[in-house]
C-alpha cells in the first residue's frame, strides 16, 4: 500500500469518526458525552458548550473532505497538523479538571497521535513525488 492510499485511508476514517461524534453531539449530546473523559457535564444553560462542541468537530470533518475532494493534499496535511491541536487540547483538559486519566491519553491522545501521522503522511507524500521529479528531470 503506498504512502498516498494509507494518508487517503487514515483521513478518510479520520473525517467519518470526527463527522460521527460532532452530528452526536449535535443530535444526542447526551449519549455521547460521558464517553470524553471529564468527571461532570455541564447543566442548564451550560449545556449549549456541547453543541459547540458538536458544531466544532462536524466543520473539521467537513474541512477535511473537502480538501480531499480538491485534492489539495499538501493543505490537508498542514491543515491535518493543525487540527491536532484539539484532540491535543482535550487532553490537557480532561487532565486539568480531573477528569479520567484513561480518556485523556487513551482517547484524545491516541487521537491527536494518529492525526498527527495522518498530517505527516500527507505531507511526506509531496516531498517524495518532488524527488522523484527532480530525479526523473536529472535523469
Amino acid at each position: 500500500m503506498t504512502i498516498s492510499r494509507i494518508a487517503t485511508a487514515l483521513s478518510l476514517i479520520g473525517a467519518a469518526f470526527i463527522l460521527y461524534i460532532g452530528i452526536s453531539y449535535l443530535v444526542t449530546p447526551e449519549t455521547i458525552a460521558t464517553g470524553f473523559g471529564l468527571p461532570e457535564w455541564p447543566t442548564g444553560d451550560a449545556v449549549a458548550f456541547m453543541n459547540l462542541k458538536g458544531v466544532r468537530d462536524t466543520v473539521s470533518g467537513l474541512i477535511i473532505l473537502v480538501l480531499l475532494a480538491t485534492a489539495q493534499r499538501y493543505a490537508l496535511g498542514i491543515v491535518t497538523l493543525v487540527i491536532a491541536l484539539i484532540p491535543i487540547g482535550d487532553m490537557l483538559t480532561v487532565l486539568s479538571w480531573d477528569g479520567s486519566t484513561a480518556a485523556a491519553f487513551g482517547i484524545h491522545g491516541l487521537t491527536a497521535a494518529l492525526v498527527t501521522l495522518t498530517g505527516v503522511l500527507l505531507i511526506r507524500e509531496r516531498i517524495v513525488a518532488n524527488r522523484q521529479e527532480r530525479t526523473a528531470v536529472n535523469a
